[in-house]
Order: structure tokens, then C-alpha cells, then sequence
């Protein structure tokens, strides 16, 4: 069966992720939440919209007094389209991610990035799943130089990240069936402009995770498109 994720995009304060999340219950069991620096992307998202990791409620989970919203209704998933995540690894994961993906485009160096990986402590692997995620335009030899190192891979819909909306960058149907060729067994997401028209296409391709934000949100039979997407 597919999973099914949805994607909270955009948030600008604790309270709207916390109520974006809130209607989420019911329908869904993991969610993706996007982390946009504005440097990295050009959008921001808590908590870089104010006062980035002094936020007042970041700072509350990651010294464990308060979780994430919802944290015992849903597995989080978080999408790190920022500048630092490899530099501030240790951090991120104190607010509680099921998984957590890196952009190849703002890692930096390949084989510095492959080093880290690598040396992330079992106890936290063993935890936390490794993802990384790639936009349409880059060269697929550089993702398939990581693969052995991570648990999946998140093709990326379109080059323009960080924006709810945007629609599927053809090309993608290819890249997943190459990846899908030369990894049978490798789990592989698709964020983007996933809906009820390319979602059959994309699994047809290969894709075994459907990244849904603008289509789930704007449905008017939530739980309904997400079992249809389930069944393809």
C-alpha cells in the first residue's frame, strides 16, 4: 500500500503549525513539516520567521518541557530546507522527528555530507530515519553516491522548493523510474504536485510515498483522496 504524508506549508508562528497539524487528526498518521530558513529557500517558516532557535516554544520542546503539537497522534517527518541541518543535526532532532531529509543542494560537499552520515550514533539511526531529497535539475550520478548511506530518497516535484502549489515538473517521472531501475527495494518519495491526476503516474513510476499539502488541504473529502491515494 502507498503511505500517504501530508505537508504543512506554509506556517509562520507555532499557533498556525499547531492548528494545521490539529486538522490533520483522523486522516492522516505522518505529516511532513517544512523547515525554510529564507536563505536556502526564499520563504521562512517558524521558527525563522521571528527569532529563529530563541524562539520562546522551540526553545520549551527542545529543553523538553512542552513536544511538538500533537507529537503522540502523529509520526513527524522533517523536511530540512535549510542551511544548517547538518551543523545543527543534534538539535533538530530534540523536537522528536520519525525521519528527517536533507537537501542535497545545501549540504555542501558530497563526500563531507557522506562522512557525517556515517558517523551519526546507531542509537539515533536506529530512531530516526535518514532521507535525502534532490530537485529535478540535478544530476542523478551525485544521489545514487548516497543511496547506501540513507534509508529513502525524496524526489522533489519542481526546482521551486519551499512554495506550496507549484505544479509537477514532468521530467520527474523519469527520474523516479531511474532510480526505481537501478533500486528495486528503495523507498522512494515524491513531494511536489502531487494530486489526484499525477498520483497514478508517479506510482507507476515507482514512487511509494505521496507528499500531499496543496491537494489534501484544499479537498473537500480529506479522508477520501487520502484512501484513494493509499489503493493506487
Amino acid at each position: 500500500m502507498i503511505e500517504v504524508i501530508a505537508s504543512v506549508l506554509p506556517f509562520q508562528t507555532f499557533e498556525e503549525l499547531k492548528n494545521k497539524i490539529g486538522s490533520l487528526r483522523g486522516i492522516v498518521s505522518t505529516i511532513q513539516i517544512d523547515f525554510c530558513d529564507g536563505i536556502f529557500v526564499p520563504s521562512k517558516t517558524w521558527p525563522f520567521i521571528s527569532d529563529g532557535f530563541q524562539d520562546y516554544d522551540f526553545q520549551k520542546i527542545i529543553n523538553e518541557e512542552q513536544g511538538m503539537p500533537f507529537w503522540d497522534e502523529f509520526d513527524f517527518e522533517f523536511d530540512m530546507m535549510v542551511m544548517n541541518a547538518v551543523e545543527n543535526f543534534d538539535i533538530y532532532t530534540k523536537l522528536g522527528p520519525r525521519r528527517m531529509i536533507f537537501h542535497l543542494e545545501a549540504v555542501g560537499d558530497l563526500e563531507d555530507f557522506r562522512n557525517f552520515l556515517e558517523g551519526i550514533d546507531l542509537y539515533i539511526r536506529d530512531s530516526i530515519e535518514i532521507g535525502i531529497a534532490f530537485k529535478p535539475s540535478m544530476p542523478l550520478e551525485k544521489v545514487f553516491s548516497l543511496v547506501s548511506s540513507v534509508d529513502f530518497v525524496q524526489c522533489m516535484g519542481n526546482d521551486k522548493v519551499g512554495f506550496g502549489g507549484v505544479s509537477l515538473d514532468e521530467k520527474v517521472y523519469n527520474r523516479i523510474e531511474l532510480l526505481r531501475e537501478k533500486y528495486p527495494d528503495l523507498p522512494i518519495e515524491i513531494d511536489i504536485g502531487v494530486n489526484e491526476q499525477t498520483a497514478p503516474l508517479l506510482v507507476k513510476a515507482g514512487a511509494t510515498k505521496l507528499i500531499t499539502g496543496s491537494a489534501l488541504f484544499n479537498s473537500i473529502d480529506k479522508i477520501g483522496l487520502v484512501e484513494k491515494l493509499k489503493n493506487l
